[in-house]
């Protein structure tokens, strides 16, 4: 059996250069994914459709990139009782404050794990995703343990650097 992997939904291409934080993150810790650019506006049959295969296929965790009025994690949340994370764009008139407000402000029993807008969410959503899926993965488990040790060893690292380099 497949190990189960994550769908990456936009809705739209210029979504893209802020959701490569997305696919770093997960590429970085072997995680199988599959974008999508699919509209649950424009193109709600489509998005339905491509859910349900993806539920179908394995896919064990959403994330849903959109703007303004963002509804594409919520109309996946409604489509599917597999995890679903929102990564509200930071774009239009109100520079992603309207994203995050719809993503967010789902009804009971319909959520979306939101995180924050534009390029440190996509980040985000990748390392939840990540998590999501290391609850039955002890491997996966370890790598992000191993991460987070490396991560605060540099940060160690650079403040006796800050420290030599100020003479205190």
């Amino acid at each position: 059996m497949q190990k189960p992997f994550v769908a990456i939904l936009m809705g739209s291409d210029s979504d893209l250069p802020t959701m490569k934080s997305t696919l770093e993150v997960l590429k970085s810790f072997d995680i199988r994914c599959e974008l999508k650019i699919s509209s649950a506006h424009r193109t709600p049959a489509a998005t339905h459709a491509y859910v349900k295969d993806a539920e179908a296929r394995g896919c064990g965790v959403f994330i849903c990139a959109a703007g303004l009025a963002a509804h594409l994690a919520g109309a996946v949340s409604a489509i599917t009782v597999r995890p679903v994370i929102g990564v509200p764009m930071d774009g239009g008139p109100l520079q992603g404050m309207d994203a995050l407000l719809s993503t967010v402000q789902m009804p009971g029993g319909i959520p979306v794990a939101t995180v924050a807008i534009g390029k440190a969410g996509a980040k985000n959503a990748g390392y939840l995703a990540a998590q999501i899926l290391a609850v039955s993965d002890t491997a996966l488990a370890e790598r992000l343990r191993a991460e987070r040790v490396k991560n605060a060893e540099q940060i160690q690292a650079r403040d006796a650097a800050v420290q030599k380099e100020l003479g205190l």
